[in-house]
């Protein structure tokens, strides 16, 4: 004979789990009236009015990201037509055709995955079984879910079936991928395009399931939530019974929401956007590994930075009133403070270099440094210059004025400024201040090196490789380039580097000088002939073709704004094809 259990070993009644049976959120609110549609007024009113004017087409395709009502519409649709005292814009819920469609357990309405069924030998089994008459409804209806998974022979197999159903039945199909549905399909069917819900509308909801449910929940949470769907209420509902059973409480909070979802509070990512824009790389860094230490998800931070990003855009254009933005009230004038201590080309550019990283995380065993390496730069990441003002300084400088552009000005991070920093700033000389002097074999070595001070670093890069000139005779100097840097003193003998060059020189000593440029020793010489020996013509050809390009004005205001280099001509440059043909 068993023995019996002892007490200790039976479960006291504080271990004792319920044994109802639970039914989730999503499925005890589903919609049961179009008027309880929520986000889909549009799609509402078309199918009401097309029931009041006895207008019902015979196939319906619902299209839309998931969640978002489709196959509570075609329920709700199906109760309208075979509700016992319809048709009708409102069904009545309480006929047995009402409940027993309501819970998907309705002979007449049948229920279909095209994902599970997608077959031609399915197909087939349709186009047998719409010619027989509804058991007891007024009509037969099919409710296709995920209608884009039919393969192509199902899809011919059921067109002249779709096209002329007997009277009937009515075809309701549902699809997440529109366009993956063959044209063929679309033609026969009445298309209903389901939108994303707004935000403000699956809080509202939620609020209300909340209500309903006896408990309360703070408004940011609920915010938390919707934005985390995405505009899909399903996904909300879902989601808020998750926090439900993890909050365990009366009231659920914004921190157990983010504790739920593994992501950041918004005073940690308002920290972070600090850090960055005032180019604190170190900070921004120890922000990032107290985060994960503290158990957070790396790509949920680069979500919510991203959408925090995507903010200072929005904040920037539009200001924070009337605005959709990822961040609570309270965070707002900071955020429209932030937005407003850059320039919107930065706040572009900074966007994109995390979406890329985003892009690129998902590929990678290495997302760690893919987000540090995103910040570092956003933190080096200086104001940038549009385009049009660069492309009106180009097309409108005169070019007797223009001068090198001073690089923008980078704002010091915490550790690097000091009042030391500041007070030891000087006032760059003007051209009437600039001290004359005298070129002579003793002073050139260092007014060479002021020159090369002042003709910007690309240039004085080149002119380096050459050594120091010397005097050739009165007002003349030479340089003398090695022969293993030709590209660099074809690139100083253009005429408007050796104009630029010439103009600093005098600017210095108060006289004229002319440069010429050479080249050392014969292997150039032989050098050159052997190219001739090989290629005849292709040298000299390239050389006419560097020295029309560098005579263009825009290349030229390039040059002489920026300190640009002419590195490459493609071939074929400012050539006539007659005359090459020739």
């Amino acid at each position: 004979m068993a023995k019996r259990k002892s007490e200790s070993e039976e479960p006291g009644p504080d271990l004792a789990i319920p044994s109802q049976e639970y039914t989730v959120l999503a499925r005890r609110y589903r919609p049961q009236q179009f008027s309880e549609l929520v986000g889909q007024e549009p799609v509402a009113k078309g199918l009401m009015k097309a029931l009041e004017s006895n207008r019902v087409a015979h196939a319906y395709l619902f299209s839309g990201v998931r969640g978002v009502g489709k196959t509570s519409t075609a329920r709700i649709l199906a109760k309208a037509l075979n509700c016992a005292y319809g048709p009708t814009v409102r069904p009545c819920d309480a006929c047995s055709n009402c409940l027993s469609i309501a819970l998907g357990e309705d002979v007449d309405v049948l229920e279909i995955d095209g994902a599970s069924n997608r077959g031609i030998d399915q197909v087939r089994e349709i186009r047998q079984n719409v010619q027989y008459r509804p058991s007891r409804s007024r009509y037969k209806i099919y409710i296709v879910d995920e209608v884009h998974m039919l393969t192509r022979d199902a899809f011919n197999a059921l067109l002249k079936t779709l096209e002329e159903p007997p009277a009937h039945v009515k075809f309701i199909l549902a699809t997440t991928e529109v366009q993956k549905v063959p044209a063929t399909i679309l033609s026969r069917c009445q298309r209903f395009d389901f939108a994303g819900i707004g935000l403000s509308q699956v809080v509202e909801r939620l609020r209300t399931v909340i209500r309903a449910e006896g408990m309360n929940a703070e408004d940011e949470a609920l915010e938390l939530v919707a934005r985390r769907a995405g505009g899909s209420m399903r996904d909300a509902q879902s989601l808020l019974d998750q926090l439900l059973a993890f909050s365990g409480g009366d009231t659920l909070l914004a921190e157990e929401v983010h504790q739920m979802l593994g992501t950041a509070q918004d005073e940690r990512i308002s920290q972070l956007a600090s850090a960055v824009l005032a180019h604190d790389a170190e900070n921004s860094l120890d922000l990032l590994r107290k985060a994960g230490q503290d158990g957070l998800q790396l790509g949920e931070l680069l979500d919510q930075f991203i959408d925090y990003w995507r903010d200072l855009m929005v904040a920037h254009c539009a200001g924070i009133e009337a605005q959709d933005f990822s961040v609570p009230a309270r965070h707002r004038q900071t955020l429209l403070q932030q937005a407003t201590s850059v320039g919107l080309d930065t706040i572009l550019a900074g966007l994109e270099i995390l979406a890329a990283t985003k892009v690129r995380m998902r590929g990678s065993s290495h997302a760690r440094v893919l987000v540090e390496m995103a910040l570092v730069r956003l933190t080096r990441l200086e104001d940038l210059v549009p385009l049009s003002q660069l492309a009106h300084s180009l097309g409108n400088t005169p070019a007797a004025t223009t001068s090198a552009r001073p690089p923008l000005p980078r704002q010091p991070s915490a550790r690097e400024a000091s009042p030391r920093t500041e007070t030891v700033k000087k006032k760059p000389p003007t051209d009437r201040e600039t001290v004359v002097r005298v070129l002579t074999p003793q002073t050139l070595p260092s007014i060479w090196v002021e020159v090369l001070q002042q003709v910007g670093q690309m240039l004085a890069s080149d002119l380096t490789k050459a050594g120091s000139p010397a005097i050739s005779g009165p007002n003349n100097l030479v340089l003398r380039f090695p022969v293993d840097y030709n590209s660099e003193r074809e690139h100083c003998e253009q005429s408007s580097t050796l104009t630029r060059i010439e103009g600093v020189v005098r600017k210095i000593t108060g006289q004229p000088w002319k440069l010429r440029i050479e080249s050392t020793g014969n292997e150039t010489a032989g050098h050159s002939v052997r190219q001739t020996e090989t290629k005849p013509d292709s040298s000299s050809r390239y050389r006419r073709q560097r020295a029309a390009a560098a005579r263009e004005p825009v290349v030229k205001r390039a040059i002489d704004l920026f300190g640009a280099q002419l590195i490459d001509v493609e071939n074929g440059f400012g050539s006539d094809p007659s005359a090459e043909e020739a």
